[in-house]
């Protein structure tokens, strides 16, 4: 692999990571009102559940991207396998994202207020899985198709 191909993958990453991380940030504010903390948390509470409910996504997002970079990755990636790998990070992320909800949810940790539409197969809410085929396919869209300034030397 020659040094380009280094810094398209890693710079890829990168801003894939930073909109990962805004675009949660904002859908976790703006789903607050669908949890019950929203109405029996003090201000504090609810800005602390949100940046830690977006700290862990920031986690999530990277931990799915990492995976599935590995399984299905190719050396010049973004080039080739974007989809593939794009694809089965999102598929890891709400797989994840099913898990953590049901046992959360089963644990006491949340719950969800009756405003949040649920699955009934599932029993999980629909805008945490919306969150995870929603933000991360934006977040890859826009770091695939950002100019890479380090190439170019700007």
């Amino acid at each position: 692999m020659n040094g380009a191909g280094c810094r398209d993958w890693l710079a890829t990453s990168r801003r894939y990571l930073v909109a990962a991380a805004v675009g949660n940030l904002a859908w976790e504010a703006a789903q607050m009102p669908l949890y019950t903390l929203w109405r029996d948390g003090s201000p504090g509470g609810i800005a602390f559940a949100v940046a830690h409910c977006t700290a862990g996504d920031v986690l999530i997002a990277g931990s799915s991207l990492l995976v599935a970079l590995t399984l299905f990755g190719a050396p010049d990636w973004p080039q080739r396998r974007f989809a593939v790998v794009g694809a089965a990070a999102i598929a890891f992320g709400l797989g994840y994202t099913v898990h953590s909800e049901r046992v959360n949810l089963a644990r006491g940790a949340w719950a969800y207020a009756s405003a949040m539409p649920t699955l009934p197969w599932l029993g999980t809410g629909l805008a945490p899985i919306l969150q995870w085929l929603v933000v991360p396919a934006a977040a890859l869209a826009w770091a695939a198709h950002t100019p890479d300034r380090t190439a170019t030397g700007r």
